[in-house]
């Protein structure tokens, strides 16, 4: 399988990227969460300038961040600077939205940006549409500006069979966060191709899952500290989006749920407040502080995490593969150098 790795976007990841490339590493990834981390496409610029190989990925963006003209021009902006490298991730803005105190946006928005991104990116004159006005657009001026003959490739990021047949629809590959279920990976699978199908389109991208791993020393616990700080900050952002989202947290098992109360009472906020996003999302994605530890409960190391003895996370991973999935993308948050080398090693 091939690997990545994600991190969250600003100033000095370029080093890290041009590490990751140096360890074999087939991708990196920034996150697109504007009021949470830094610029995704300033940190790919440096990323862009501080490696040769390995593509860079933007994980991801939404039609409820920018303009589709704005995004295209950043992304062949990217794809000027590293040509054929550059990986365009879209969803529906899930976490960027919600830390704006907003609602993700409908699939159909997704589908229509996604479609006028791939067309301008390509140099390709599309319908763009703001309210009841609409018009045709395309790049006027390209050459030094942005690259629209080097193909980017795109993906929607799926947690369901609609997301993933708007990928199949639009030829796109699909991205995932923290699903390690193969069975629900082959269900993804079989309804983008069934889209693509019926839409009479060429599915050539791949599927991407971002994860956490932590490979168990002999006679380490697997659900003690070392692990919950490799992989809790995934399992933390479950619990946000179950605080968020009462027919989610109503489909948690009870230590689950009950763990999403305490988090609420730990953050000082309800479901209702208004202004829960401001609690909730402190320190998101980042290394797991010692008071949030008691939150990660064992069945959300089991669920969240890429977790056990290097056999045993071989044989989870080689099963992912099997159902589809392409590309395992790890974010690294206590030590990324060492977390990096440890994923090339086990992986090689």
């Amino acid at each position: 399988m091939r690997t990545g790795i994600v991190m969250t976007a600003g100033p000095g990841v370029e080093h890290l990227a041009a590490r990751a490339e140096e360890l074999g590493f087939d991708s990196f990834w920034v996150h697109d969460t504007p009021m949470l981390h830094g610029d995704p496409f300033v940190s790919l610029a440096l990323c862009a300038k501080a490696t040769r190989r390995i593509r860079l990925g933007i994980g991801v963006t939404s039609p409820a961040l920018r303009s589709a003209p704005a995004a295209a021009a950043a992304v062949g902006s990217l794809n000027a600077l590293a040509p054929g490298r550059i990986v365009c991730g879209v969803g529906t803005g899930n976490t960027a939205r919600r830390t704006l105190g907003m609602r993700p946006t409908k699939l159909a928005e997704l589908e229509a940006f996604t479609a006028v991104l791939q067309d301008l990116t390509a140099g390709r004159e599309t319908d763009y549409r703001e309210g009841s006005r609409s018009g045709k657009v395309r790049f006027l001026h390209t050459g030094p500006y942005v690259d629209t003959e080097t193909p980017v490739e795109f993906v929607v990021a799926a947690f369901g069979l609609k997301a993933a047949a708007v990928a199949g629809r639009l030829g796109a590959g699909v991205i995932s966060f923290g699903m390690h279920d193969p069975a629900a990976w082959s269900a993804l699978g079989q309804a983008r191709q069934a889209a693509a199908r019926d839409a009479g389109s060429a599915v050539q991208t791949r599927s991407y899952l971002m994860s956490s791993l932590h490979v168990l020393a002999d006679g380490e616990d697997r659900y003690g500290d070392r692990v919950k700080d490799s992989v809790g900050h995934i399992a933390l952002s479950a619990l946000i989006l179950a605080a968020e989202d009462p027919a989610f947290r109503a489909a948690l098992p009870p230590e689950e749920a009950a763990a999403v109360g305490r988090l609420l009472q730990l953050r000082g906020t309800t479901p209702t407040d208004p202004r829960r996003h401001q609690a909730l999302y402190r320190n998101y994605l980042g290394r797991l502080s010692p008071e949030d530890r008691e939150l990660i409960v064992p069945s959300l190391v089991d669920r969240f995490g890429l977790v056990g003895t290097r056999g045993e996370v071989v044989e989870r991973i080689d099963g992912l593969a099997k159902s589809g999935v392409d590309e395992l993308v790890i974010q690294p948050v206590v030590d990324p150098e060492a977390e990096m080398a440890e994923v090339a090693r086990l992986l090689a």
